[in-house]
């Protein structure tokens, strides 16, 4: 016998709140998270993330060479723009281009710099790399721009063209409503199902985008009901809404991010950070659960590792908090005496050093009282810590891209890919590369080359163990933690899953699962469906 049973359906909408406002709502320029966050919804690429898959979307089939150089696509044959013009090769080479040329300084151009793209058809187009590059398929989730948009316009005229924040793409929603103020600044966005999207269409029929000036207006706005989510929450923002009363309309979901914050040492800067048994001594004297708990209340993972944790191979919990005494008996071992001060100190043939250097991190809230907590504890061990505190852009000019300290906190964004070249290869030692601790390691640098070109994950994972085990014995770093994602999100929306949370923007990667609204069915009707 069979019984009527509940299945999602069509219908509902919801109001997402965003901090900041739209400003270059196209693939080719978005640089902030509301840009990429609309640009997600409005705009289709070649592939995309269903969940943590990475599957086809424009393309109907791909195929890579052997070698690995030649990435070739079939597109689907019913993929329309939101005002009904056929999307082609011709709109995927034209924004490959668009990305490609110097003058528009796209912030996707490293992605796409040495890639030769070729028209076969209408219907095939083909990338010639000229290295392989294991993660290039990501790349390809890059939105499509409609060429009989944007093609004839100069460069100035594409920077402020209309359609940056009206935009005009293949995605699974289009833009149609903008609401203004008095001044003429957007206010919220109305996106709509696209009626002809060649995927599964969303349940939901609609999502109104409401901009925010700073986050605690958002924060209001959400405890009064007035939009029913917000995303990239604060660590503080996130406890202020656990505190609230328990029948909200809301719940707060996390997910781990692959970013990497830890202590990178210059040891060209400060001699006495060029003492490996100094380096292993600070890494045993910090208690990273005591630092996620008090800087991201709760919202973050402690890592000892240049790879997020779900990324990495060492899993082992032991080493999160701190062993005080056990870091000393390792300086004592090793000739380290403190002085009158209570600062550890040594003798060599010329000098007495002492065990002190500065430290410098930018001017966040997160990232000062990280730096504080890790002076206190080292001040515990014997060690004299300076802090010094710089505006972000100005810690990167004056401070990162001179080399110009002993010890750097510093966060690095790794990504789905966990490419970690730019991060740890010798020739990123300088800038504008990222090798802030001026690691070099021939050993390192192989496998770092080996992981970029090799597409067996099993052979990549193996090569990714060496790498942190290099890293784990030279000690270059002292690896803190991971925050989260943290994402309130309505209760009248089912089946949201996070998932592998990179940016902000992934939160949508499930979108076409979510429901507000059901039917009910017969029992053999559902099974057919699913």
């Amino acid at each position: 016998m069979y019984f009527l049973t509940e299945i999602p359906a069509s219908g509902g909408s919801f109001h997402e709140g965003m901090v900041g406002l739209p400003r270059t709502i196209n693939p080719v320029l978005a640089i902030s998270d509301v840009d990429r966050d609309i640009a997600s919804l409005v705009y289709a690429g070649l592939m995309k993330y269903d969940k943590d898959a990475l599957v086809p979307d424009l393309a109907k089939e791909y195929k890579v060479s052997d070698d690995g150089l030649t990435y070739t696509f079939t597109l689907r044959t019913d993929i329309f723009f939101h005002d009904g013009s056929p999307l082609t090769a011709d709109d995927i080479i034209f924004t490959i281009q668009k990305i490609q040329d110097p003058v528009l300084k796209s912030p996707r151009r490293p992605d796409w710099t040495d890639v030769t793209v070729n028209r076969i058809s209408p219907a095939e187009i083909q990338f010639i790399l000229k290295q392989p590059y294991a993660p290039f398929l990501s790349n390809t989730t890059l939105g499509i721009l409609p060429k009989h948009i944007w093609g004839n316009l100069t460069e100035n005229e594409f920077i402020f063209n209309n359609h940056n924040t009206e935009p005009v793409g293949a995605g699974p929603y289009k833009v149609a409503g903008v609401s203004e103020d008095s001044e003429s600044i957007p206010t919220q966005y109305t996106l709509s199902t696209w009626r002809k999207y060649h995927g599964d269409a969303p349940f939901i029929d609609s999502i109104y985008v409401t901009f925010f000036s700073d986050e605690a207006n958002a924060l209001d706005a959400l405890k009064n009901g007035n939009i029913d989510s917000l995303s990239s929450i604060s660590a503080t923002g996130a406890a202020t809404l656990e505190s609230g009363s328990t029948d909200e309309h809301y719940s707060v979901l996390s997910s781990p991010l692959p970013r990497i914050f830890g202590v990178f040492f210059n040891q060209n800067n400060n001699p006495v950070l060029a003492d490996k048994i100094v380096r292993r001594a600070l890494n045993m004297s910090i208690d990273r659960q005591t630092i996620v708990d008090a800087v991201l209340f709760g919202y973050g993972t402690p890592i000892q590792s240049p790879l997020p944790l779900e990324q990495s191979s060492i899993r082992a919990t032991t080493g999160t908090s701190s062993d005080v005494v056990a870091a000393m008996e390792l300086l004592e071992r090793n000739d380290w005496k403190k002085g009158e001060d209570g600062i550890y100190q040594v003798k060599t043939k010329t000098s007495t050093q002492r065990l002190a250097f500065t430290l410098y991190t930018a001017d966040t809230p997160d990232l000062k009282e990280t730096a504080n907590l890790l002076k206190d504890s080292w001040l515990k061990l014997g060690v004299d810590v300076e802090v010094k505190v710089f505006e972000p852009n100005d810690l990167y000019q004056n401070i990162i891209r001179t080399r110009k300290y002993d010890a750097l906190l510093f966060g690095e964004h790794i990504g789905k890919d966990r490419d970690l070249y730019a991060f740890w290869h010798s020739s990123q030692r300088t800038a504008p590369g990222l090798n802030v601790s001026m690691y070099t390691n021939s050993k390192a640098d192989t496998l770092l080359e080996e992981i970029r070109t090799t597409r067996d994950e099993t052979l990549r994972s193996k090569k990714y163990k060496e790498f942190e085990e290099l890293i784990a014995t030279d000690i270059p770093a002292l690896f803190l933690y991971s925050p989260d994602f943290i994402y309130a999100v309505p209760t009248k929306i089912h089946a949201i899953n996070l998932g592998d949370i990179s940016v902000p923007t992934d939160r949508w990667n499930s979108i076409r699962s979510w429901y507000i609204t059901t039917e009910k069915v017969w029992e053999w009707f559902a099974r057919i469906e699913s």
